[in-house]
């Protein structure tokens, strides 16, 4: 039997507890609610694509009518988009000033994209294109170059980092199983359970990461930065229909640079050149630049400036050289 001194104890040891887990509690919904709140205020800001620009005057006086325009990844948010951008200034600076497309929380609209990129040439003046895509945003870039083609504005170059050309060349094909039947099925998940709603997917495919990485790129997602899941919807949606083939005569003078890497666990190296390369031979200029020892291998040159700056440059230099004259030596 228990005394009265120890029943005594063991109320106390339970309000204690109680207290404790009341408190740790409350402070976790106090986080998530606040998350919440500021998640809704910042994805409300983003209702529309917006092109991001990153400020530069030495490019700014040297290219006052030139742009390299990046094309975020799968789930890429703005700030990163620009964390990129930033990492391969460097290089990129060499033939424009540089800016990135944002897209809008209310899903992947190409239609709204081009309308975007339409208003920005022709607010600057813009006389030279230039295209990063970065892994999906690949795709998109040459859409929207073929669109621009089509209304007379013409872009020199796409530079496409580790882009698929269909969903064939992504590696882990589970990814498209439910998420795109349920988006075209109408179903949006609403942004208070994208933090479920990544953890699912990626539980899902614990195969392909680590319980490690299932935390980590969860978590990543819980931020209220991060891309909202009717956006993460779309893309996968996107990458599901891409025929690149509807492009082979819509591109111009459009010259293609692939750039990849054999290590790739995302997009198959072995097929996504020549899956460009065979649908676009009037356009793909080269697919034999790899960006050798860069971690991680898919498609990040905010990790691996010193990789990628010198392949940019040497990529400018082949596929978009400088005018040459006194002229164009004047400007710097």
């Amino acid at each position: 039997m228990i005394d009265d001194d120890g029943a005594l104890q063991q109320a106390r040891d339970l309000h204690a507890s109680s207290r404790r887990s009341f408190l740790i509690g409350s402070a976790a919904a106090a986080v998530i609610g606040t998350d919440l709140v500021i998640t809704r205020v910042i994805q409300n800001q983003r209702q529309q694509n917006r092109i991001l620009s990153l400020d530069d005057d030495r490019a700014r006086r040297r290219f006052p009518r030139a742009r390299w325009v990046l094309f975020p990844g799968f789930k890429t948010s703005w700030e990163e988009g620009l964390w990129i951008l930033d990492s391969l200034r460097p290089a990129l600076s060499r033939r424009g000033q540089l800016a990135a497309m944002g897209y809008s929380n209310r899903g992947l609209d190409i239609n709204a994209i081009v309308a975007t990129m339409n208003r920005f040439v022709a607010n600057f003046q813009l006389e030279k294109l230039y295209f990063y895509g970065h892994s999906f945003g690949g795709m998109v870039a040459v859409e929207v170059a073929a669109r621009l083609q089509d209304r007379g504005i013409p872009v020199e170059l796409i530079f496409l980092d580790s882009s698929p050309s269909s969903r064939f060349d992504v590696r882990d094909q589970r990814m498209f199983n439910g998420v795109v039947r349920l988006y075209e099925a109408g179903v949006r998940v609403p942004i208070s359970l994208r933090g479920t709603y990544e953890l699912g997917e990626r539980i899902a495919h614990k195969n392909e990461r680590t319980w490690g990485q299932i935390l980590q790129q969860s978590l990543e997602q819980l931020s209220p930065l991060a891309p909202s899941t009717e956006l993460v919807q779309s893309q996968s949606s996107y990458i599901y229909h891409f025929d690149v083939s509807r492009f082979r005569l819509s591109l111009g003078d459009t010259r293609i640079v692939f750039a990849g890497n054999p290590d790739d666990e995302v997009v198959d190296y072995s097929t996504a050149p020549t899956g460009w390369a065979r649908a676009l031979p009037d356009n793909v200029a080269a697919t034999d630049y790899v960006t050798e020892g860069a971690l991680p291998a898919h498609a990040s040159p905010q990790w691996n400036s010193a990789i990628y700056q010198p392949i940019i440059t040497a990529v400018e230099r082949e596929y978009a050289p400088l005018p040459t004259g006194g002229a164009w030596k004047s400007a710097f």
